[in-house]
């Protein structure tokens, strides 16, 4: 108890090095700057408060289950007795890892979908768009690709295919698509894409990457368990 305690209180204060310099242009721009007094300054504050403790417990959180369970599950799936079963053990293919893809899948489009940065682009997107763009067709669009891209990077780890081959042509179907979509979804669309590597995506697609790169044969941690946040 007193372990996580102390834990919790070293998060808090890094959240507060990292938080105070936010607060200070904020607060400055707003004084000196604009000449303008703060309104509600009390509730600034609590928000501010409300904003260092979440993020600490966001963070401990993090370490505490989501790394974790990451790792656990790229181990699990990859484990030769669940692949190929009590019989014995021998070097698979990419085709013996579709379970893997699976929860690649999976866990892709339900980070994203959770992802508080994507929801308040889409509320957004919404507002400004008078309804025409949905919140949540938009959040479940970002999904799908998010999700086909997590399975596709999953795939890179478990071949060993280079990852410039991927990102390359990514960009080159990217590319071909802006020049033909129409001119006002070419912004939405590249935010969207932006928002989706943020605080809930992030963990445990990295911890899924560093977890199959550590127990695929043949795989580097540094070479490839990097790299599947960029699909």
């Amino acid at each position: 108890m007193m372990d996580a305690i102390t834990s919790f209180g070293g998060t808090l204060l890094t959240m507060l090095r990292d938080i105070l310099p936010i607060a200070a242009i904020l607060f400055g721009f707003q004084l000196f700057v604009l000449r303008r007094p703060i309104r509600n300054p009390a509730a600034v504050a609590a928000g501010l408060l409300m904003v260092l403790v979440g993020l600490a417990l966001f963070l401990q959180g993090l370490e505490l289950a989501l790394f974790p369970l990451g790792r656990l599950m790229a181990e699990q799936l990859t484990a030769p007795e669940f692949i190929f079963g009590a019989d014995g053990i021998r070097l698979g293919t990419w085709t013996d890892y579709l379970w893997v893809y699976a929860f690649a899948f999976s866990i892709g489009f339900a980070t994203t979908v959770a992802e508080p940065a994507l929801l308040a682009v889409a509320i957004k997107a919404n507002d400004v768009s008078a309804g025409a763009i949905s919140v949540r067709g938009l959040r479940v669009a970002v999904a799908l690709g998010v999700a086909v891209g997590v399975a596709l990077g999953t795939f890179r780890i478990i071949t060993g295919t280079p990852l410039h081959w991927y990102i390359i042509t990514g960009y080159v179907v990217v590319i071909v698509q802006t020049a033909f979509a129409p001119r006002l979804i070419i912004p939405l669309a590249y935010d969207s894409g932006g928002v989706t590597t943020s605080t809930v995506t992030v963990p445990l697609v990295a911890a899924l990457g560093l977890g199959l790169a550590e127990t695929i044969p043949g795989r580097s941690p540094i070479l490839d368990g990097f790299g599947l946040i960029a699909f």
